[in-house]
């Protein structure tokens, strides 16, 4: 997913480094299955779930249908694993924090606007809180000590975020971070911002659902389908086998 291509001129590196480094080039062909499938094991994918506390504080939200946005990094990893939440009716892949004009993967991707990659998550709250949401999100979805930056991936667009949609998700969001940061269950600081809500623009097409078209693509087999395997094994009472879609 990562806009710049990693140099792969070490001298002396291991077969497995080579494989992690070549699947990252595989995200530049979101259309096409990357050769370094050849390289990419979930032996060396694996990566660790961070287990914290559910929020003291929770947004009471009423009726059928909410509407939740989170920026974790690369969105194919964020909206696939609240495809696999229960209570989740639907996810999308989109762009928070610029202009209309600027929603452009070309332009998000080499860093030239403002926008945040994000996922707006449609849930039913009788079913799923914005709490147990946030605690899915810093547990297996995104790393909240890294600036700018998520997994392989390095850019403010990269950022990680959490964008209330109401003054609920907002008080229940300021008081999570600061629940987090006293708990100290990173060794770095907490670096998540709150984004105040401006607008939220689709992703093109190619990207939504981007996991469940493509589950054998490099960087998804690398990065993703760990979060996938952590929210089951972590969560197993908010996991649900089938993705919504």
């Amino acid at each position: 997913m990562s806009s710049i291509f990693p140099k792969l001129a070490v001298v002396g590196a291991s077969i497995a480094t080579v494989g992690i480094l070549w699947s990252s080039i595989g995200a530049f062909s979101p259309d096409e299955q990357s050769a370094s499938n050849l390289f990419v094991s979930h032996a060396h994918a694996a990566e660790k779930a961070t287990i914290i506390p559910a929020p003291r504080v929770n947004a009471a939200e009423k009726g059928k249908r909410a509407v939740a946005i989170f920026a974790g990094g690369c969105f194919w990893g964020v909206e696939g694993v609240f495809e696999h939440t229960k209570g989740v009716i639907s996810a999308v892949s989109g762009y928070h924090g610029g202009s209309k004009r600027s929603a452009d993967y070309k332009l998000v991707s080499a860093g030239l606007t403002n926008h945040a990659e994000v996922v707006r998550v449609v849930y039913d709250p009788s079913v799923v809180s914005y709490g147990e949401l946030m605690q899915v999100f810093f547990s297996v979805v995104a790393d909240p000590t890294m600036l700018n930056a998520q997994g392989p991936d390095r850019g403010k667009h990269y950022r990680s975020a959490l964008i209330p949609k109401n003054n609920a998700q907002a008080k229940a969001a300021r008081a999570y971070l600061t629940q987090l940061s006293k708990g100290k269950y990173w060794k770095r600081p907490i670096v998540t911002k709150i984004e105040a809500y401006k607008a939220f623009y689709p992703a093109e097409t190619y990207h939504q659902d981007f996991m469940q078209k493509n589950p054998r693509q490099g960087y998804i087999v690398r990065w993703d389908k760990p979060k996938i395997a952590n929210l089951k094994r972590q969560f197993p009472k908010q996991y649900r086998a089938k993705p919504v879609s």
